[in-house]
C-alpha cells in the first residue's frame, strides 16, 4: 500500500490523463453521492448547486430571455436532483433532465411524481446524448462546462448545436481566472468518516496548477482507509470572454451574448463568472 500511495502523491502528468479505470468517480459513488445530494438540497450553500435564492433568480431571468411560449422544450444538462428543472417546469417549460448520478436522479424522479411535474429524467452522461433538433433551450449550470477537457467541450458544443432547433439557445456558465487558486497540499484525519468515506480515514488534498494551453487546475483528494487507498481527481479550466468566444465560434452558432452570471448580471472583465448564451 505504501508504494501505491507514494505513486499517487506525484503530480499527475497531463499527457497521461487518468481514465475511470485508474481514478475513482466522485459523481456516482454510493457514499459520496449522499453528501453531494445533501449539498444540492441545502438552500444556503453555494456548493453542488448555488443558493436556492439564486436559482430562483436564474430561472426567472432565463424565462424572460427565452419565454416558454416561444421556447417550450428545455433540456437541463447535469440536472442533479432537479432543483432547476422543477422551477423551469413551473415557469412553463416542458423539461428533460440528464445527470450521471443515480442518487440525484432517483430523488428528482420522486419529486416529479410528488409534484406532478411530468419531467423526464435520465441517468446519462450528457457527452453521450444524441438528440437532433429537439430542444428550444439547453442549460448547463454551475460551471460544469469548465470541468471538461478541451476535446470533450468541443464534442459537447457540437452535440448541443445538433440538439437545438433553429433559433434555440444554449446557456451555460464558467469561472474566470480570478477563481484559480494557489497550489497547496493539506491533510486531515477523519476519525468518524466524512464526505469521501463512512470509514475512518486519512484525507490528503492537493491543488495542482498547470501551464498548459487549457490552464488546467487539478483538485486531487486521496482517501486512505485501513485497507484501501482511493484517488479522486477533478479537473477545472478558467475562461476569459475572449477565450470562450474563440472556443465556441467555429461550432456554427449564429450569435453569442455574454453576462456576468446565469441570472443576467451585466458582464464585467473583473467578475468571477461568465454566462454565455449561444443562439443557433
Amino acid at each position: 500500500m505504501l508504494s501505491k500511495l507514494i505513486a499517487l502523491l506525484h503530480r499527475p502528468d497531463l499527457n497521461a490523463l487518468e481514465t475511470n479505470n485508474s481514478c475513482h468517480s466522485l459523481w456516482d459513488d454510493e457514499h459520496i453521492s449522499k453528501g453531494m445530494l445533501e449539498a444540492h438540497l441545502n438552500p444556503d450553500w453555494d456548493a453542488a448547486t448555488r443558493s436556492h435564492a439564486f436559482v430562483d433568480q436564474s430561472v426567472h431571468w432565463i424565462a424572460k430571455l427565452a419565454p416558454p411560449p416561444q421556447y417550450p422544450k428545455l433540456l437541463d444538462l447535469g440536472c442533479g436532483p432537479g432543483l432547476y428543472a422543477e422551477r423551469f417546469t413551473k415557469a412553463g417549460y416542458a423539461v428533460t433532465g440528464l445527470d450521471f448520478s443515480r442518487r440525484s436522479i432517483a430523488y428528482a424522479r420522486e419529486q416529479a411524481v410528488k409534484n406532478g411535474s411530468g419531467i423526464a429524467y435520465h441517468v446519462q452522461n450528457y457527452l453521450t446524448m444524441d438528440y437532433a433538433e429537439q430542444f428550444d433551450v439547453i442549460t448547463l449550470i454551475m460551471g460544469d462546462y469548465a470541468v471538461l477537457s478541451a476535446g470533450d467541450r468541443i464534442a459537447l458544443l457540437k452535440k448541443t448545436h445538433r440538439a437545438l432547433r433553429s433559433g434555440a439557445k444554449f446557456i451555460f456558465d464558467v469561472f474566470t481566472p480570478k477563481m484559480r487558486r494557489e497550489e497547496s497540499r493539506s491533510w486531515q484525519v477523519c476519525r468518524n468518516g466524512g464526505f469521501f468515506s463512512e470509514k475512518p480515514h486519512l484525507l490528503l488534498d492537493a491543488i495542482y496548477q498547470y501551464d498548459d494551453e487549457d490552464r488546467t487546475e487539478l483538485r486531487q483528494s486521496i482517501v486512505i482507509t485501513e485497507d484501501d487507498v482511493k484517488r479522486y481527481n477533478v479537473y477545472d479550466h478558467f475562461f476569459t470572454k475572449e477565450a470562450l468566444s474563440a472556443e465556441v465560434q467555429p461550432i456554427g452558432f449564429s450569435s453569442a451574448e455574454f453576462y456576468g452570471d446565469v441570472a443576467g448580471k451585466e458582464y464585467s472583465d473583473t467578475g468571477e463568472t461568465i454566462c454565455v448564451v449561444l443562439t443557433k
